[in-house]
């Protein structure tokens, strides 16, 4: 009987914690992070073990630029699940965000943790393609005597062809593009095209065209028969 009773007065209160939990989750699918964030945080002082909960909110703190709270939370992930890649993937982002905005003396001790993150969740994860095009753009961006390298970064990108083609000639279009050698990435971007036929293939090579080699009318021929393609 007690058993009973028990569950009488406590469903209630678990189909309102339902009830705002996808409440909250819509909120934050359509982008409206402030009122989505409280709800979170109420519902975590309930459930303060939540990992989906915890996630959303890094998330937010992460897509409001609040690099320190997002790092928190990502934190707490970590140890909570550490053999899931993603969260490690999360936290090596939100840290190489938070070193672009910081002095470069500060920037250089969280260089390797950056990278660390990355690696770890490709450790974890083998076929985690978000990681490596994260690692490309590290080895891009870092200067040589920091550890930057074109060779390390055509190395995750060839992984990225064992992975997913498409991605694959995605980020070595990439690669050539950074370097100014437009021709070649031109030709990467058309064999994404021809591989993976997707919005995204089709605005790389617009953007490369519109913004980079000068040839708005080439940009709008490409965008056009990407239109022509999904029209029919």
């Amino acid at each position: 009987m007690k058993h009973i009773l028990l569950v009488f007065f406590l469903f209630p209160i678990l189909v309102f914690s339902q009830v705002n939990f996808e409440k909250a989750q819509q909120l934050f699918e359509e982008g409206k992070l402030e009122q989505a964030k409280p709800m979170f945080e109420v519902l975590l002082k309930k459930n303060p073990s939540n990992i989906k909960i915890i996630e959303y909110l890094g998330d937010i703190a992460g897509r409001s630029k609040d690099w320190d709270e997002a790092l928190l939370y990502y934190g707490k992930l970590k140890k909570a699940k550490p053999a899931e890649a993603n969260f490690y993937f999360k936290y090596g982002g939100v840290l190489g965000m938070k070193a672009l905005e910081v002095s470069k003396f500060k920037a250089l001790g969280m260089i390797d943790e950056v990278r660390t993150n990355f690696e770890k969740a490709i450790e974890l994860n083998p076929k985690h393609i978000e990681a490596r095009w994260a690692l490309i753009e590290l080895y891009l961006q870092l200067p040589g005597i920091l550890g930057g390298s074109e060779k390390k970064a055509i190395q995750y990108s060839n992984e990225l062809f064992q992975i997913s083609v498409v991605d694959g000639y995605l980020s070595r279009g990439h690669i050539e593009e950074y370097f100014k050698r437009y021709a070649k990435a031109e030709q990467h971007y058309k064999k994404a095209i021809a591989v993976g036929n997707s919005k995204k293939t089709y605005q790389k090579l617009a953007n490369l065209y519109a913004n980079k080699m000068k040839s708005p009318d080439k940009a709008q021929a490409v965008l056009e028969e990407f239109k022509k393609k999904n029209d029919n």
